[in-house]
């Protein structure tokens, strides 16, 4: 049987998706500490110490053929700023989910984020030929919910108390996606967005 995820680099002007591995383990401690984001109770950026293991579940979740990961260089200093997978992939219905994002605080709000979106969507609709690509987030994450909506997917709803978090609270999901029939539209948003940091 053969993948449908297979693994690929992805590059634009300012980004490299590049696939992840264990050799990315201590750029992405640096990177996560630029901010100490793994502080932030409503995300799921491992802590240093749960570094490794973040990214052996993504490498066994792509073996399955459900995940393709990806470590984000920022083409300007070379340097791991982050991380992204596409997710949750089901290849019979041709869906997929983007999430398992996060950036180095500062490369936050430059465009990485939009370009790295911008590449992984290209590649879900125009490769992969998916009909759609939800977008989940926490309900208490209101600066991913406004990065989200800014792509311009639109909200599908709120499943609550969808996860137990590890401190034992109880997380609601906003689910956002984007439809295929959207894709052009979006695309040329994403453009006209991202040519205003040139």
């Amino acid at each position: 049987m053969s993948r449908w995820l297979q693994r690929v680099e992805l590059t634009s002007e300012l980004v490299s998706l590049v696939p992840l591995s264990l050799e990315h383990e201590k750029e992405l401690i640096a990177a996560a500490s630029d901010g100490e984001l793994w502080n932030l109770w409503f995300t799921s950026v491992p802590e240093p110490s749960a570094t490794k293991s973040y990214i052996e579940k993504a490498l066994s979740q792509y073996d399955s053929d459900s995940s393709l990961p990806f470590a984000v260089i920022d083409n300007n200093s070379g340097k791991v700023v982050g991380c992204t997978r596409i997710c949750n992939a089901v290849s019979v219905h041709k869906r997929v989910e983007i999430g398992y994002t996060w950036y180095a605080k500062g490369v936050q709000k430059t465009g990485i984020n939009s370009q790295t979106k911008l590449l992984l969507l290209e590649h879900i609709f125009e490769h992969l030929d998916c009909i759609a690509v939800e977008f989940r987030t926490h309900w208490h994450n209101q600066n991913s919910r406004r990065a989200i909506a800014r792509l311009g997917a639109k909200q599908d709803g709120v499943l609550r108390n969808h996860q137990i978090m590890p401190d034992g609270s109880y997380r609601d999901t906003v689910v956002f996606s984007i439809t295929n029939t959207e894709w052009p539209a979006v695309r040329t948003s994403l453009k006209h967005k991202l040519s205003q940091y040139n």
